[in-house]
């Protein structure tokens, strides 16, 4: 029997010389506690050395997928004709015994005989130091890293998966400031909190105001319509509010330059999330808008990852703890998770909403797919398959209302 050991420098085929041990599995260790008793068990039949790193981040990259290199099919042909080998992985054992016919064997006995070899490896393998194994080992993890982190300048979806998830902490830091600034300016005008309903709106107007006496003097055109501008000086004639200090009027004065400046940079975010969207998926962003495409994409992981979801999970993706409850509590469960936000849904009656997001769930998977692994730029699929979906939500309303009035006519015949 051949066991495989792969290592920094290259394959390792190691013979063993005693298989009656590998039977007591338990005990198996205390044969490599030194280096003596380990080549008792096992010797070195052969070592193929890699030539440079990028041929040693090839082998580790297929590796990693349970797929053998072509040096390693080529090492294995001469050395292991008429042998059984033992793997570390299963999967990579299925591929090299479908492919070389070589049978291949996966068990607690071999994990155990591995993790011995790797105690006494630079014993067992002449010429390989413990100072050369080191240097080795950080330079194909570092090599390794590189290539994971690679990512196509197109499909820079981790860019969205940030984007979207720094402009939900950024509308909830505003929503927390804005009503900050309403609670402590509040107490000074409180009648402003009715007159002035938008945030950002309301942050200006006191940034300009400051102390409500200066309302009657000051032109508001820029901020606020007419009749909202009347209406405030007129309340701040015969406010209720407290007197407030010029040090209180200055730390309300920061706070709204601060709503005003995380409002600005989230309308710059928002575009440059919008024309990433627009490069990336534009399919995506045809079918169910910039926002709710970008919170999938975040949600899947990746665009690729989305891509391997069937319709059904992208219709419910973000409902899954409603979606365990309901099956756990054997109810109805949920018909739409995050794809509820989509235009075409929200434009449907209450009634419509599940049909219409059972369909546009199964083309926006379509578009998701065409985006992370087609090769067109364009939107048009996207536009086509929204087409469809806003023709199918015209059938269902039409198809309902037909059977509400064949029901209403039967009802009126029998009477």
């Amino acid at each position: 029997m051949l066991v495989l050991f792969e290592t920094p420098a290259g394959f390792a085929l190691f013979k063993v010389l005693d298989e009656g041990k590998l039977s007591k599995v338990e005990d198996l260790w205390k044969n490599f506690s030194s280096a003596d008793t380990a080549r008792q068990v096992v010797k070195l039949k052969a070592f193929s050395k890699f030539e440079n790193t990028s041929e040693a981040l090839e082998a580790a990259t297929l590796l990693i997928d349970g797929k053998a290199s072509k040096g390693l099919r080529k090492f294995l042909r001469v050395h292991c004709e008429n042998e059984t080998l033992g793997v570390a992985d299963s999967k990579l054992g299925n591929v090299i015994k479908e492919k070389l016919k070589i049978d291949c064997i996966h068990n607690n006995a071999v994990m155990e005989l591995m993790r011995g070899v790797r105690n006494q490896l630079t014993e067992l393998i002449s010429g390989l130091a413990v100072q050369d194994m080191a240097p080795m080992s950080l330079g194909l993890s570092h090599s390794l890293s590189r290539y994971k982190l690679k990512f196509s300048a197109e499909k820079v979806d981790t860019m969205i998966v940030q984007a979207i998830g720094l402009l939900d902490d950024l509308d909830k830091e505003l929503n927390t400031y804005a009503m900050r600034v309403r609670e402590w300016y509040g107490w000074h005008f409180p009648e402003l909190t009715k007159i002035i309903q938008d945030n950002i709106l309301y942050a200006r107007a006191v940034k300009l105001m400051g102390d409500r006496v200066n309302a009657a003097n000051l032109d508001f055109s820029e901020i606020l319509p007419e009749e909202v501008e009347a209406e405030l000086k007129e309340a701040s004639v015969i406010s209720m509010g407290t007197e407030i200090g010029e040090l209180d009027l200055a730390n309300i004065r920061e706070l709204c330059d601060q709503v005003l400046s995380l409002s600005e940079y989230r309308a710059q975010l928002y575009d440059y999330l919008k024309s990433r969207m627009n490069t990336i998926a534009p399919n995506l962003t045809a079918m169910v808008g910039e926002l709710v495409g970008a919170r999938l994409i975040a949600h899947g992981g990746s665009l690729l990852n989305l891509a391997k979801q069937p319709g059904s999970t992208v219709q419910i993706l973000g409902a899954e703890k409603a979606l365990f409850r309901a099956l756990k509590t054997k109810h109805a469960t949920p018909k739409y998770g995050l794809i509820y936000h989509a235009s075409l849904i929200g434009q449907a009656a209450p009634k419509f909403k599940g049909k219409i997001s059972r369909s546009l769930a199964a083309k926006t998977a379509l578009a998701i797919r065409c985006d992370a692994l087609g090769d067109s730029q364009d939107n048009t699929m996207g536009l086509e398959n929204r087409a469809k979906v806003l023709v199918i939500s015209c059938m269902v309303i039409l198809l309902f209302s037909f059977r509400l009035l064949t029901s209403f006519s039967c009802s009126l015949k029998h009477d």
